[in-house]
C-alpha cells in the first residue's frame, strides 16, 4: 500500500488546496478505507468552502474536507467486532462519544461531548482523500445492491431528509411541497415519491433545478420562486392547501411560503440550514392547529432502515448526481457545487469515476 496519499483542503477563500500527506496507520476500533465516493454538501459551501463561518459543531478545523463519505475497507485495526477488509461501507458523519443521552440515542449529530465529538470533514479529516481513516462504530453495511455514490448520498442528504419526513410522516393522502430543490430537496422529493405521496410540488429560484426536477420525474409541478407560490399552491389544491411541506432552501420568504401553503392540521418540517424565518403565530400557526418540525441528520439506526429501504425501493440517490470529478479536479467540484447550476456533484476514485 501507498505511503501517501492525497488530500482535499479548504482555506476558505473559494479555493481548493490539494495536498500530498501520509496514509493514516489505523488503531483500536478502527478501519482504513479506500475511497470510493465522497459527494459535497451544501453546508460545505455555506460554512467552509467561501469563508469559515461555523463554530462548535460547524467549526472547520483545517482538516481534510467532506463529510459524505463511501468507501472498501482496505485495514481493520485489532479490536474490530463487525466489519473486515473487503466490506464496503457508508460512514456516519459523525463520531460521537458513544456515552451520552443522545449518542445512546443513536443520534450522533447531537453528542454532546466537547472533547469527543468530531466531524468527518470538519473536526476530523473527511472523504476528500485517496483513503479515510474511521472509526468502526461509525460504518454502516452498503448492500451491493447499492454502489459506493448511492451510499455516500446516505448519512447527510437522504438521510437528513428521511428523518425529518419520518417526523411528519407520509402517506398517499397527502400532497407534498417542498421549497428549495437543490440535492436535499430532489431527495425529499424522491423519498417522498416512494412513501406513497399522492403530489408532488416544488419550488426553487434556480431554472436549472427546476429542470432536473421534471427531467428525473421527481415533482409532479414545479414552481419558479416568487410571492405568488402561496396562491399557486392553494390554487392547485381547491384553495386548501398541501398536507405536508419542508423546507430545504434555507430561505426567508420560502420558510414562510411553506407554512402559510400548508392546510389546516398540516405538518411542516425545516431541513434546510441557516437563514431566518417571520410569520404571525396565530394566523399562520395556531389557528390553523399546524405544527413545524425541526429536525437536524438522522440516527444511524435509522440510517441503517433508509439503507434498506433504498434497496426495497429500487432507489438510487446516485440517480441525483449530475456530475463525476476525480480527485485531481476536486476545485471544479466545488466551483459548481457553489454555484447552484447542478444537482449532487461527486468527487469519485476507481470504478465509481464513469
Amino acid at each position: 500500500m501507498a505511503q501517501s496519499m492525497r488530500g482535499a483542503y479548504l482555506p476558505g477563500n473559494s479555493t481548493v488546496e490539494l495536498r500530498e500527506v501520509a496514509v493514516p496507520e489505523v488503531g483500536h476500533g478502527e478501519v482504513l478505507l479506500r475511497m470510493k465516493a465522497s459527494t459535497i454538501c451544501g453546508s460545505d459551501i455555506r460554512c467552509i468552502y467561501h469563508e469559515h463561518l461555523g463554530k462548535g459543531p460547524e467549526g472547520y478545523q483545517g482538516l481534510i474536507a467532506g463529510h459524505e463519505p463511501a468507501g472498501q475497507i482496505v485495514k481493520a485495526g485489532p479490536g474490530c467486532r463487525r466489519f473486515q477488509e473487503g466490506d464496503r461501507v457508508i460512514v456516519y458523519h459523525i463520531s460521537g462519544c458513544g456515552v451520552c443521552n443522545d449518542c445512546r440515542r443513536g443520534y450522533m449529530i447531537s453528542c454532546t461531548s466537547q472533547k469527543y465529538r468530531r466531524a468527518y470533514g470538519w473536526q476530523r479529516d473527511g472523504g476528500m482523500a485517496d483513503y479515510l481513516l474511521a472509526e468502526e462504530k461509525d460504518l454502516v453495511a452498503l448492500p451491493n445492491e447499492l454502489t459506493y455514490a448511492d451510499g455516500a448520498q446516505v448519512a447527510c442528504g437522504f438521510g437528513t431528509v428521511y428523518e425529518g419526513l419520518q417526523k411528519i410522516g407520509i402517506s398517499g393522502d397527502h400532497d407534498v411541497f417542498i421549497t428549495g430543490l437543490g440535492p436535499v430537496g430532489l431527495a425529499t422529493a424522491a423519498l417522498a415519491r416512494k412513501m406513497g405521496a399522492r403530489r408532488i410540488i416544488g419550488s426553487d429560484i434556480i431554472p436549472k433545478r427546476l429542470e432536473i426536477a421534471q427531467k428525473l420525474e421527481l415533482c409532479d409541478i414545479v414552481l419558479a420562486s416568487g410571492p405568488s407560490n402561496v396562491s399557486q399552491v392553494l390554487d392547485l389544491t381547491g384553495g386548501l392547501g398541501v398536507e405536508r411541506a419542508v423546507d430545504c432552501s434555507a430561505n426567508d420568504s420560502a420558510r414562510a411560503t411553506a407554512i402559510r401553503a400548508t392546510r389546516k392540521w398540516g405538518r411542516i418540517v425545516f431541513l434546510g440550514e441557516g437563514g431566518r424565518v417571520e410569520f404571525n403565530p396565530s394566523p399562520d400557526i395556531i389557528h390553523d392547529q399546524k405544527t413545524i418540525y425541526g429536525s437536524w441528520v438522522t440516527s444511524i439506526w435509522l440510517m441503517e432502515e433508509l439503507v434498506e429501504r433504498l434497496v426495497r425501493w429500487n432507489l438510487h440517490p446516485a440517480d441525483l448526481i449530475t456530475h463525476r470529478f476525480a480527485l485531481d479536479t476536486v476545485s471544479q467540484a466545488y466551483s459548481l457545487m457553489s454555484s447552484g447550476q447542478c444537482g449532487k456533484v461527486a468527487v469519485c476514485f476507481d470504478e465509481e469515476l464513469i
